[in-house]
C-alpha cells in the first residue's frame, strides 16, 4: 500500500468548525510543513484558530472562494488541499434554492481549478450522505446507484464529487469525497443538539421539534471525521475515491431532545416537546440515514504516513468495529484534553431520569436488518460535554444558522 505523505496543507473553510479542527490536528503534527487557512469568515470564527496564532507554519487568508485568481494563488506551493467550505444551512435552500449552487457547485468548480492551476497533488473534499438520496432504513455503500438526492444541498454536494472525479482524469490531481454523517464536537456552532440547548436556555417549559422527532441518524465526533480523512488520504491508491465516514449506530431527534433536557439541568418530563408533524423537518430533509462504513474500516491496520497519532488508537477510524454489548471506540485512553468520544453504540441517549455518566444501562434497540440487538445506553460525550465548555454557546454577534439533521 503505496502513502502519500501531508506536508503543505491549504484548509478551505478552515476557519470553521470542522475545519478549526483540522488546524489542529494537522498543527499537532511534526510532518506539517506549512498549513494555509483560507476562509471569508462569514460563519467561520477567528478564535477558532486562537490556539495557534503563534505557530509560523500557519498562515490565514481571508478570501471568497469565488475568486478564483486569489484563491489559486493562495494554493500555491500546498501538496494538498482540504475543502470544506460551503452552505452550512442545508434548509435555506426552500426560500432560496440558488444558494446551494453559489455556495456549493460553484465553490467546488474554483477548488479544483484553483488545484489544478497551483499544482496541488491532492484534494480532499467534504461530501455528505445527502447524495444518496431518502433510501429508508437502506445502508447505503459507496457504490450505491443511481444517486437521487432529494435535497439541493445533496446534489451541489454530488456534483462536486463529479467534477473532481474529471479533474483527476483529466489532470492527474488525485480527489477524495468524504460523505459525513452528522458531525459533533467542540466549538460547533450548529446542529440540532446544540439548537435544542440554546433553545432550553432561553425556555425550559417548552422545547419545538421539527417534524415527529423519529428522525434517525448517524452522529460522529469530529476529532473521528479528520483521523478519517486524513488516514484515507495517506493510503488510497485510486485517482479518485469516495468513503463515508459515520458511526454504525444511530439515534433520533427525540432521544437527543432528552438528552438536552438532561444536560440543561431540566427535570425529566418538565419540558414540554412540540412536534411540527411530518416525518421530516422540512422537505428536502432526509429523515433515516443508514451508511455503510466498511470501505473505510478495510483500511484498518495499514500504517498510512507519520502523522502523530498511532493507527489503532481508540480515536483513530483504524479501531475495530465494536462488538456486541459496547463500543469499542469507548475503550482505551485518549489524548489530554480531549472530549469523551460519542462512541458507536453510545450514541442512542439515556433513559428518561438518568443523569448523563450515570452507570450504563442495558437497552435493546432494532437494527436495519429487523435484528434486536444489545446496546448500552449513555449520554454522548460530545453532548454531555456541552455544560462545561462556553465555547458551545453563541458568542456576541455569532450568527447560528440551522444545519440539517
Amino acid at each position: 500500500m503505496s502513502q502519500r505523505a501531508i506536508r503543505r496543507v491549504c484548509v478551505v473553510g478552515g476557519a470553521g468548525f470542522i475545519g478549526g479542527h483540522f488546524v489542529d490536528r494537522l498543527l499537532a503534527s511534526g510532518a506539517t510543513e506549512q498549513l494555509t487557512v483560507y476562509d471569508n469568515f462569514s460563519s467561520g470564527r477567528e478564535w477558532h484558530l486562537a490556539a495557534h496564532t503563534a505557530d509560523a507554519r500557519l498562515k490565514v487568508i481571508k478570501g471568497d472562494v469565488r475568486d478564483g485568481e486569489h484563491l489559486s494563488a493562495a494554493a500555491q506551493r500546498h501538496d494538498t488541499l482540504i475543502h470544506l467550505a460551503s452552505n452550512p444551512d442545508i434548509a435555506r435552500a426552500m426560500t432560496d434554492p440558488s444558494v446551494d449552487f453559489d455556495q456549493g457547485t460553484l465553490l467546488t468548480h474554483h477548488v479544483a481549478e484553483a488545484a489544478r492551476r497551483g499544482g496541488v497533488e491532492m484534494v480532499l473534499y467534504a461530501s455528505g450522505s445527502g447524495v444518496y438520496g431518502d433510501l429508508g432504513h437502506r445502508e447505503a455503500a459507496e457504490d450505491h446507484g443511481p444517486l437521487v438526492p432529494v435535497s439541493t444541498y445533496g446534489a451541489s454536494k454530488l456534483a462536486g464529487e463529479a467534477l473532481l472525479a474529471s479533474y483527476a482524469a483529466m489532470f492527474g490531481i488525485a480527489a477524495r469525497a468524504f460523505r459525513f454523517g452528522n458531525v459533533v464536537g467542540p466549538r460547533q456552532t450548529h446542529g440540532v443538539g446544540f439548537d435544542f440547548i440554546r433553545h432550553l436556555l432561553d425556555d425550559p417549559r417548552r422545547l419545538r421539534i421539527l417534524g415527529d422527532g423519529r428522525q434517525s441518524k448517524s452522529y460522529i465526533h469530529v476529532d473521528d471525521v479528520v483521523e478519517a480523512v486524513l488516514h484515507a488520504a495517506g493510503l488510497a491508491t485510486e485517482a479518485f475515491a469516495v468513503f463515508n465516514v459515520a458511526t454504525g449506530d444511530y439515534v433520533t431527534v427525540t432521544e437527543i431532545a432528552e438528552l438536552a433536557v438532561e444536560v440543561a439541568g431540566l427535570p425529566a418530563g418538565g419540558t414540554q416537546f412540540l412536534y411540527s408533524g411530518g416525518d421530516r423537518g422540512w422537505k428536502g430533509d432526509v429523515p433515516v440515514v443508514r451508511l455503510n462504513t466498511d470501505r473505510i474500516r478495510a483500511l484498518a491496520g495499514k500504517t498510512s504516513a507519520p502523522r502523530g497519532r498511532p493507527c489503532g488508537t481508540p480515536w483513530s477510524p483504524c479501531w475495530p468495529t465494536p462488538v456486541r454489548g459496547g463500543s469499542a471506540l469507548d475503550r482505551g485512553p485518549q489524548p489530554p484534553g480531549c472530549l469523551p468520544r460519542p462512541g458507536r453504540s453510545a450514541q442512542r441517549g439515556v433513559r428518561p431520569g438518568r443523569r448523563p455518566g450515570a452507570a450504563p444501562v442495558a437497552g435493546r434497540v432494532p437494527d436495519p436488518a429487523g435484528r434486536r440487538r444489545r446496546v448500552r445506553r449513555t449520554a454522548p460525550g460530545w453532548l454531555r460535554a456541552r455544560r462545561g465548555d462556553q465555547s458551545a454557546r453563541c458568542r456576541p454577534g455569532q450568527a447560528n444558522p440551522r444545519r440539517g439533521r
